[in-house]
């Protein structure tokens, strides 16, 4: 053989191992550790842990447990680097624990008055040698970073520890009322990458994609969600939507592929939500699946899962990344879970779908002014869906007294109700799954062993109304009387009946509230949220006291008053009447299931078994079980011992077989469970541990006091 003969030769053996060395990297990957949101850059929510497995799971039992020192809910995803677990506790403050005991080791309480923290997780990095170690988060719209190990501020990073979030976007820093995510970014090398959570609203701030230096806090790269002129996707907005536009942002989860440097983003969609007039055209890049060179920010490839959204249909869970079979190759894969109940699987190099995906005509018509509805959105062929699509007066749920049965039926008769897509307008329109239903942020787990994939999702319909948007007066009255009506119109009609009063489809009356809570409770449920509910922390003290005013003494203003308003210097806007719908006793008005825990093989593009996920105590009670636990905010991780863990808002943690979805074991805590559980290892013992500080109540008006806590499970 010729050495030139030779030379190739050795070229070619040396590409084939480098293809092997990146498939057994990947296969290989270090999952024993759990110091990224999630477990792992890749969001695989999987540990290589297997000391806990099939065999001895059912003699698990608590560890440790910590107190959160409040009665706050929290959804946090813990963090464990070595011996210490980081959490979120104490009036929103990140506390340091000792992984193995629970004991607590350091406190920092952020600054502000608010304390407005991202409270589903937050991100670690450390250097090469580990000398510098650091934890970053969000609060009151500053990026900040603290040392790991004692908890103070870094103040090198950013000017004296922070970065304003709400600076680089390209418009007045001072127009944004929110741009802060609760949810972390991603560290990769030496960057983080972030992303942001627009308001629901007009007005509302870009959704631009930053990622930055992890030691200065610097601006490294931006990726336009909405783009400018010039780049690509441009030409698929209105010509200034750039400027005035905003969404179309990553408010959930960001997922890496560490080997190739490609960061997928799941990108929401634009705003307003469910009226697009003012942004005509697919409007990319919203609602996408977007592929990054994680290092320069530059697009690689995208697929639009919906085009033109107008029903709140953004992508809410991290993408996961699997290596599955596929005609007897090996192909390296993201797949995405949708709130429509739909999974897309692309190639994940080229963003080849993995099985046909048609574009199908979906229902037209709207009486809505100057609104261009897209004639058709893009259906996946398989896998199939792991959600219901559809709503109608034979799924309602036989466990509701029969007053409501009887107004659900009269509202889902007088509805418009097409299926999947209907477009929403101006009388009642069924949206199932509801725009806060299917798959969310935490919602899904990988085995990357198999090409398994593992969602959680729940079945809740929406109804959909639109009607004139307040906040287009300007300014907003000044009269107190009239300024209370404005404030209820802008912030509590979208998910409430019109004036309190109850309606067919409403998700509840909030008649006669001031009788079972008090104004204290009121406050707190209006600033921070409650339940499903979302709160307005930026919302003056006397705004506030005028919101409690008015739901205490409901006194509407006339039309001749309204009237009287100034419209702004803008065509008339719309905004949605009210969204998920409840039975009195805070079930959903659609038959169990209401949420599911679903595996996929990805191999076949086929269910392996679908189970409900949890229960509802009170009908446990009754012997009425496999309904599933109402709007599940948790997510499962799957383990080497052959596991998945999940809790859910009935207070239980369980161990499911990952082959057949049979519970091997479960226990009972102090409160509902969210977030992301962490699975970790010290001095060669295995813990699983849980957030438990949320609310089990179903409606949003409990003043349910929550016993949370931190809870390790260990083998004895």
């Amino acid at each position: 053989m010729t050495r030139l003969a030779v030379y190739k030769s050795l070229i070619l053996i040396s590409l084939l191992l480098l293809g092997c060395s990146d498939r057994s990297r990947q296969s290989a990957k270090d999952y024993s550790t759990w110091s990224s949101y999630a477990g792992s850059a890749d969001s695989a929510q999987y540990s290589s842990l297997d000391e806990i497995n099939r065999s001895n799971v059912k003699h698990l039992e608590i560890a440790w447990s910590y107190s959160t020192g409040d009665n706050n809910r929290y959804s946090f995803a813990p963090l464990v680097v070595d011996d210490l677990a980081f959490i979120l506790a104490k009036n929103n403050s990140i506390v340091a624990i000792d992984a193995t005991s629970g004991e607590e080791i350091w406190t920092h309480i952020p600054e502000g008055k608010d304390k407005a923290l991202t409270n589903r997780g937050i991100n670690y990095w450390e250097s090469e040698n580990r000398s510098d170690q650091r934890l970053f988060f969000a609060s009151n719209h500053f990026l900040r970073a603290i040392d790991a190990r004692t908890g103070k501020i870094i103040s090198d990073f950013g000017d004296q520890g922070r970065v304003n979030l709400k600076e680089g976007l390209g418009r007045d820093p001072n127009s944004f009322s929110l741009v802060q995510s609760h949810s972390p970014g991603r560290v990769f090398e030496n960057l983080l990458i972030l992303g942001s959570a627009t308001n629901e609203g007009y007005g509302s701030a870009p959704g631009d994609v930053r990622a930055y230096d992890v030691l200065t806090g610097e601006i490294v790269w931006t990726f336009h969600s909405i783009p400018h002129p010039g780049e690509d996707g441009y030409d698929t907005w209105p010509a200034d939507a750039w400027q005035t536009v905003g969404g179309a942002n990553v408010w959930s989860e960001f997922t890496v592929d560490t080997e190739r440097a490609i960061v997928y983003l799941p990108v929401a969609s634009a705003k307003y939500n469910f009226y697009g007039a003012d942004r005509q055209g697919t409007n990319l890049y919203s609602n996408c699946l977007v592929a990054l060179d994680a290092r320069k920010g530059t697009r690689i490839w995208h697929f639009q899962f919906i085009h033109h959204d107008i029903w709140d249909y953004d992508p809410a869970t991290a993408p996961k990344l699997l290596t599955i079979n596929r005609n007897g190759k090996q192909v390296d894969v993201v797949a995405q879970a949708t709130k429509q109940g739909f999974l897309y699987v692309f190639d994940r190099i080229t963003g080849e779908p993995i099985w046909p995906i048609e574009e199908r005509p979906v229902p037209q018509g709207t009486e809505m002014p100057r609104e261009t509805l897209w004639p058709t959105q893009p259906f996946p062929t398989a896998p199939p869906p792991f959600a219901r699509q559809s709503f109608t007066v034979d799924d309602l749920n036989p466990y509701i007294s029969e007053e409501d049965r009887a107004r659900f039926h009269e509202g889902i008769m007088n509805a418009r109700n097409e299926g999947l897509f209907t477009p929403p307008g101006r009388i009642n329109t069924i949206q199932m799954p509801g725009n806060n239903g299917g798959s969310n942020w935490g919602g899904g787990a990988v085995d990357p062993r198999n090409g398994s994939l593992f969602i959680v999702s729940k079945d809740h319909p929406a109804i959909l109304k639109l009607v004139p948007d307040q906040e287009q007066f300007a300014p907003p009255p000044a009269e107190p009387e009239l300024r209370a009506q404005y404030l209820y119109d802008v912030h509590c009609h979208n998910c409430h009946s019109t004036e309190l009063q109850p309606n067919p489809l409403a998700l509840s009356s909030l008649v006669g509230i001031s009788n079972k809570i008090n104004d204290a409770q009121l406050r707190n449920i209006i600033t921070a949220g409650q339940g499903p509910m979302q709160g307005f922390p930026s919302l003056p003290e006397a705004d506030v006291d005028l919101l409690v005013g008015y739901l205490k003494k409901p006194t509407p203003v006339s039309n001749s008053q309204r009237n009287a308003l100034e419209p702004l210097g803008v065509t008339a806007r719309f905004t949605s009447g009210f969204g998920l719908v409840r039975a009195s006793n805070g079930l959903s008005p659609i038959s169990p299931p209401w949420s599911t825990l679903t595996a996929y093989d990805l191999n076949q593009g086929i269910i392996k078994w679908q189970i409900p996920l949890g229960e509802v105590p009170h009908l446990a009670a009754k012997g009425i079980k496999n309904t599933g636990s109402p709007m599940p905010k948790v997510g499962p991780v799957v383990t080497a011992g052959g596991l998945l863990f999940a809790g859910t808002r009935d207070k239980k943690v369980r161990a499911f077989d990952l082959d057949s979805g049979n519970i091997l074991w479960e226990r009972e805590v102090s409160a509902a469970l969210e977030g992301i559980p962490a699975v970790y290892e010290v001095a060669g013992r295995q813990y699983i541990l849980f957030c438990a500080s949320a609310q089990a109540g179903l409606t949003n008006a409990s003043a349910e006091t929550i016993e949370g806590q931190y809870v390790a499970f260990a083998l004895p």
